[in-house]
């Protein structure tokens, strides 16, 4: 699976299709030496290649000696943030993306990669344009379409899906590989070819455009974090399954130690990928020297990669498209509605800004991203403050969290209350329902308590929750925690 796909992603990406190869290569025996997870495969994956196209697009033409050079610097760009988060040992921040965004982007991007392949599986000419616009005129455009490329094209998406329901194991990638490359060998097929490639070793080295470095710091540490997404579930997804300990930390180490590697021989960034990692499961991969066995075949493959030349593209385009489709979850999407507005708001806000922001989709994560905080801060920041008034004695019960954006309106209820009965002689403030207390929302209780008492009032806390015992014992006065 690991070589036709190397070859669709890195076309994807934007390089020519041979240099996926050396994004296979070495990656997958370097992130061996540190996984955490027996069973990820490493290498070119399809989301990480549209997140290289869309950082690179605009500082480079695609395809040229330039825009390869700043691949393989964005790996290692991606790498040294990877290995750096591991070391660390901050993996808790691949969970920063709520599920609402990465459903919501997943589902664009794999919108945003079929679109992007629909015209060379179509063997249509390409025009000027977004992935989108070039999509749709190839779709409306049934005259520029190549007849050959048309059903090479379906034949392989036949592959590829319907193989997954004959058995896990079924190699349809590379059974249209193989009768794709016969088929343009046997009738001098006419379309458009991966062309040379060139036999041997990648060149190796580090002359690259190192000017370029401060514009690829941005969108490497959005491809670090995003592309690590897909690597972070098939692990713990497996992990559960065998009921064993999984390492984010170490896992962040052996996708940034691939990334290095990748770098350093040529390639471009690269992550763990979710359908070779489930094969490389069922077929009885039982340690991490599987994905090493998987980069030392390519290292082997690579004298003879010469026979790759006459592979239509419209199969490394169908492929991609093959691999892709089941990511685009609409129902998914309509059926966060059940569940929650706000949330539903955030999944569509992302979908629809990846589409339009195409190709600079790593802006939609952030956004994505702030929105969902954002969200998340507008929730927490009403404190439902119930009170009570009998025989001379206030109540008041804040619940929620009570943080520095919440703090003013437990102070305004209480004086809103206080105002309510004068006639007061004691405040008690229950605790009980507050689930977080920080270092403001503790500031403000101690403005309360000091209002309070300057009122003649005798105050009693209760029901601190045991979380915040810390922080209120450092902020309020001794004697507040304890009845009057």
């Amino acid at each position: 699976m690991l070589i036709p796909q190397s070859l669709a992603y890195a076309e994807l990406a934007g390089l020519p299709p041979y240099y996926g190869l050396y994004a296979a290569m070495l990656p997958p025996m370097a992130a061996a030496l540190f996984a955490s997870s027996p069973y990820l495969q490493t290498g070119p994956v399809a989301m990480t290649s549209l997140l290289t196209f869309g950082a690179l697009a605009g500082l480079a033409v695609p395809g040229t000696g330039q825009y390869v050079a700043l691949a393989a610097l964005l790996a290692l760009v991606v790498g040294i943030m990877r290995v750096g988060l591991g070391l660390m040992r901050v993996g808790w921040v691949a969970f920063l993306m709520s599920h609402p965004v990465l459903t919501g982007f997943t589902a664009a991007a794999a919108i945003l990669i079929c679109a992007s392949q629909l015209p060379t599986a179509l063997g249509s000419i390409t025009i000027d344009g977004g992935l989108l616009e070039r999509a749709g005129w190839a779709l409306v455009h049934p005259t520029s379409w190549d007849a050959a490329s048309v059903v090479l094209s379906f034949v392989t998406v036949l592959l590829v899906l319907g193989g997954r329901r004959i058995h896990t194991l079924f190699p349809g990638v590379l059974v249209a590989l193989l009768a794709s490359l016969v088929f343009s060998v046997v009738t001098s097929y006419g379309g458009p070819v991966v062309g040379a490639v060139p036999r041997g070793l990648p060149p190796f080295s580090m002359e690259l455009p190192w000017n370029a470095l401060p514009g690829l710091l941005f969108p490497g540490a959005v491809i670090a974090l995003i592309g690590f997404a897909e690597a972070t579930a098939i692990s713990r997804t497996f992990a559960a399954q065998d009921r064993t300990a999984w390492d984010p930390n170490r896992e962040f180490v052996s996708q940034g130690v691939a990334n290095l590697a990748s770098g350093i021989s040529g390639g471009f960034p690269v992550g763990g990928s979710f359908s070779r990692s489930s094969v490389n499961r069922a077929a009885g991969g039982k340690t991490r020297l599987s994905g090493a066995i998987t980069g030392l075949i390519v290292l082997a493959f690579l004298p003879f990669a010469g026979v790759l030349s006459a592979l239509p593209a419209a199969v490394l385009g169908a492929t991609v498209i093959a691999a892709v489709v089941r990511l685009i979850d609409l129902k998914t999407l309509v059926g966060f509605s059940r569940h929650s507005y706000p949330q539903t708001a955030i999944a569509w806000v992302t979908f629809v800004l990846t589409l339009a922001l195409a190709p600079h989709i790593e802006r939609a994560v952030l956004i994505g991203v702030g929105f969902a905080i954002a969200v998340h801060i507008w929730r927490e920041l009403p404190v439902l403050v119930r009170s009570s008034y009998e025989d001379g004695i206030l109540r008041i019960e804040p619940q929620g969290v009570l943080f520095f954006a919440s703090a003013p309106a437990m102070s305004e209820a209480f004086l809103r209350e206080l105002g309510k009965h004068p006639e007061a002689e004691q405040l008690v403030i229950d605790l009980r329902r507050l689930g977080r207390i920080d270092y403001t929302g503790a500031l403000a209780l101690k403005d309360v308590i000091t209002d309070a008492r300057s009122a003649d009032l005798a105050v009693e806390l209760r029901g601190a929750p045991s979380q915040a015992q810390r922080i209120l014992r450092k902020v309020l006065p001794p004697e507040a925690l304890k009845p009057p």
